[in-house]
């Protein structure tokens, strides 16, 4: 852990965080208030103006609404398509059967630099996490704070017009009110599992049936629907990356191949069959494999003039210049590496993503030398504002519905991974 972040977390009370740590236990959502024995939260809120508070918000809406018209315009343009990303035959199948539908939650990850502009240097559109510390955390803290609002108050209420909203879009509006859920996640994997206890507790709360698995335990029923452990759900919540529903390729030419680089292909048959036939709403859907794609940046910016003024207005404002690697010269990456970020299309924050300035001249190189150009975007690096112990806010802006939704903070002095601080965000009256 860097010191500046272990300077911070030194300075809390630990009485009191023994006392919160319980309390966060026993809401049976979240279960580690630690990580790698050191404290995950800060009691102490970020205290936004309601002028803040809406520069995100209109922030986070303009970015959404700058990648419905990018996929908009790829749907609709199967040469842009091709030139603008790399997608294996799984993936290509994914975005076609998806209709471009790909919206249902998404959070960005925002930066405030120091003259008060706002950067969004990546959209998860795909599985986005950090719902149950916007929400529980904020909850939890807003009683020693009750001058203040709580911006997450009604992420819930959100949520869940947005999963009946996709819904009755699939089956109409003579639907049955007490759907069955399936929760679609990696089961080998516990960093989610408090999103996943989260997501089945707001749901039963509506008396709607949760069935819980992995993609493996979907079948299609001789009637077309779609089952999870033989039973038929009706929603499908997928939080299973969709870069992990095709085949997994390296990034790098002489990287080593994943253990399991083969598509899920009898589970995708049976989702996107069920999908494409109006027999399950899939949330999100697969569309999403393109707005999850960083490459989808580097096309923003290559082809602005595409979009309509508002979004043109919104790219430039927010989002990074951002090119294709093969799209860059080597010798400027290498010439000038502070000046850079590279990503790979899928990678996710702190996985798979260098900043030069932090980055070892000799990693560096190898990594621009070795990077397969057709899979990495190069980032225009922002120097974000740091408070008073060097320490950057990653505003994580949720998107419901097309809609800002909630903000989720963390605290990092480098890149943020799983070991930054995250810390209840409130907004002044």
């Amino acid at each position: 852990m860097e010191k500046h972040q272990e300077a911070r977390l030194n300075s809390i009370d630990q009485e009191e965080y023994g006392l919160f740590a319980q309390e966060l236990i026993n809401t049976c959502i979240i279960s580690d208030p630690w990580v790698e024995g050191k404290e995950r939260f800060r009691l102490e809120p970020i205290i936004l103006t309601q002028g803040e508070h809406q520069r995100f918000c209109q922030a986070i809406t303009s970015v959404g609404t700058a990648y419905a018209e990018m996929i908009h315009l790829v749907y609709n343009d199967e040469d842009l398509l091709e030139r603008s990303f790399y997608l294996t035959p799984w993936q290509k199948v994914m975005w076609i059967s998806s209709g471009g539908a790909w919206h249902g939650i998404a959070r960005a990850d925002a930066f405030v630099l120091n003259d008060g502009s706002i950067r969004i240097c990546e959209l998860n559109a795909d599985t986005p996490s950090g719902e149950p510390e916007a929400v529980i955390l904020n909850k939890l803290r807003h009683r020693f704070h009750p001058d203040l609002i709580d911006p997450n108050a009604e992420f819930e209420e959100k949520f869940l017009r947005m999963i009946r909203s996709s819904y009755r879009a699939t089956f109409g509006e003579h639907v049955p009110d007490q759907p069955t859920v399936g929760i679609i996640y990696p089961t080998d994997i516990p960093e989610d599992l408090s999103m996943i206890e989260l997501y089945r507790t707001w749901l039963e709360n509506q008396n709607w049936k949760v069935v819980l698995g992995s993609p493996y335990n979907l079948t299609r029923a001789p009637d077309g629907t779609l089952r999870m452990f033989g039973q038929r759900i009706h929603i499908a919540l997928r939080h299973y990356k969709t870069d992990w529903w095709g085949e997994r390729e390296p990034v790098l030419f002489h990287d080593e191949e994943y253990l399991d680089p083969d598509p899920l292909d009898e589970p995708l048959q049976a989702i996107l069959g069920a999908d494409v036939d109006g027999r399950v709403a899939v949330v999100n859907p697969f569309g999403a494999i393109l707005a999850q794609n960083k490459l989808a940046m580097a096309l923003m910016h290559k082809e602005i003039h595409r979009f309509s003024n508002e979004s043109q207005d919104a790219i430039r404002a927010y989002i990074p210049p951002t090119f294709r690697l093969c799209d860059v010269d080597s010798n400027t990456l290498l010439r000038e590496r502070e000046c850079w970020v590279l990503k790979t299309d899928f990678g996710c924050e702190g996985d798979e993503v260098l900043i030069g300035r932090i980055t070892p001249a000799e990693t560096w190189e190898r990594i621009v030398t070795d990077a397969i150009p057709e899979r990495w975007i190069a980032q225009e690096y922002f120097h974000a504002a740091e408070d008073e112990n060097g320490m950057v806010p990653n505003y994580g802006l949720f998107l419901i519905g097309g809609k800002a939704g909630g903000i989720f903070a963390r605290f990092s002095s480098a890149s943020t991974d799983y070991r930054a601080v995250t810390v209840p965000t409130f907004v002044e009256t």
